[in-house]
Parts: C-alpha cells; sequence; structure tokens
C-alpha cells in the first residue's frame, strides 16, 4: 500500500506541476507533510544536498523522499511517478508542437504556464526561507543572529556571482558549501 501511495502522489505531483523542480517543490512539501513521511526541515536539508549532486532536481528529491520512505523499492516507484507523465506529455508534444506551435491557444497556453511558473518559484523561495530562518516562529531576535547575517552575506554573493559575473552554478554551489563549511569550523555559525 505505501508503494502505491507513494507512486500515486508523485503521479501527481509530476502530472500537475509545470517549470521543473523549483515549481514542485510547494507541492512536494505538502505532501510529505501530509503524509507524515518526514519533517520540513529534513526535506528542506535534502533539497540543498539535491540541489548540489548530479541529476535533475525534483528526480533527486522523489528519490530521496521514496527511500526513507520505503528503502529501495520507495525510491524507484516515487521516481518513476514523478517522470511518468512528463514523459508521456513530452511525447505527445514532440509529435504535435510544429503543427501547432503558431496558435493563439498555444501562445497563450505558454505565457499562463510561464507566470504561474515564476510564481511558484517565488513561494519556494519564501517557504524555504520561512523554514530556515523562522522554523520555531517568527521572531525579530531572528535580525540579531550572526547566522542571519552570514547566510543573507552568501545568499547576495551568490546572486551577483550568478547574475553579473555569470559564473557557473556549479562553481557558486561549490563556494556555497566552502563558506559554510568555514563559517561552521570556525564557530561563526552553529548547526
Amino acid at each position: 500500500m505505501t508503494y502505491l501511495l507513494l507512486f500515486l502522489e508523485f503521479l501527481k505531483i509530476g502530472a500537475f506541476t509545470f517549470g521543473g523542480g523549483y515549481a514542485m517543490i510547494p507541492f512536494i512539501l505538502e505532501t510529505v507533510e501530509k503524509n507524515g513521511w518526514m519533517t520540513t526541515q529534513e526535506l528542506v536539508d535534502f533539497i540543498a544536498v539535491s540541489e548540489s549532486t548530479p541529476g535533475a532536481f525534483a528526480v533527486n528529491i522523489s528519490t530521496y523522499v521514496g527511500s526513507e520512505v520505503a528503502g529501495f523499492f520507495g525510491a524507484v516507484v516515487s521516481t518513476l511517478g514523478l517522470i511518468l507523465p512528463a514523459f508521456v506529455l513530452i511525447l505527445i508534444i514532440a509529435r504535435f508542437y510544429n503543427k501547432y506551435k503558431e496558435s493563439v491557444i498555444v501562445s497563450g497556453c505558454l505565457m499562463g504556464l510561464k507566470s504561474t511558473v515564476v510564481g511558484l518559484i517565488l513561494a519556494t523561495l519564501v517557504s524555504i526561507s520561512i523554514e530556515v530562518f523562522f522554523a520555531n516562529g517568527f521572531s525579530v531576535a531572528v535580525f540579531s543572529t550572526k547566522e542571519f547575517y552570514l547566510s543573507l552575506f552568501v545568499f547576495l554573493i551568490s546572486v551577483f556571482l550568478l547574475l553579473y559575473k555569470k559564473l557557473s552554478p556549479i562553481i557558486i554551489i561549490g563556494l556555497s558549501a566552502g563558506l559554510g563549511i568555514i563559517f561552521g569550523y570556525t564557530g561563526l555559525i552553529t548547526v
């Protein structure tokens, strides 16, 4: 029964989420919390790990959740559930896209989807930020911690390097991990 539930939940996420892995995060968080599979903090921690590992971001997360819930076969059914809708949809789109790409309906649909994806990614940023900085509820005291300002510093440097210096995201992830290790090792932050 657990395998079927994992498959169906991730099939639903894969079928109704457009915009890739980041757009899926709110749905994955909701599903994981609803089913009690793990805490939000555990999932947020793995999101950071998943971002820095090879492979599709959402696939890594679904595989991890499935593995945590039901071992190897849980990982397999979660991953299959997530990728099956996209696989089928891409096959269908590839067949008909060239014929209908100039259609007003197709163009309007794509414009609406792009706007929604931006909103979903922004919602993900807000929800993860809340979990990271306000896990124990909102408190003004968070703004007086060195962890908050170090995290803000790393975030701003990452945005600057990505947008203005066009540095590879792989290098930025490595630098961020290195800074986190240095900050943790030197006692600037506590985990």
